[in-house]
């Protein structure tokens, strides 16, 4: 957890440090401090689902094609019959 609060202190003053470079204006630096990371959360949340989906069809066909490349099995009988 403290590796996560660093890290967004760290940002929102990069926010900040930029936008202010930019504009001269503490106000503007604050606000982008503040909403750049919220829409960048919200970015992040969908991007996860999206990689999640594009891993799990990923993980599909590699199965299929572990499945499909494996020899097939076959079973001999070794059946005796005996004649009387």
């Amino acid at each position: 957890m403290k590796k996560t609060i660093t890290f967004a202190c760290m940002h929102f003053t990069v926010a900040f440090t930029v936008a202010y470079l930019l504009t001269g204006s503490a106000v503007v630096g604050g606000a982008v401090a503040l909403v750049e990371p919220a829409v960048n959360t919200v970015v992040f949340y969908f991007h996860e689902r999206v990689w999640k989906k594009f891993e799990s069809q990923s993980k599909d066909q590699d199965s299929e094609q572990q499945l499909s490349s494996r020899p097939e099995q076959t079973f001999v009988s070794n059946e005796m019959t005996l004649a009387s």
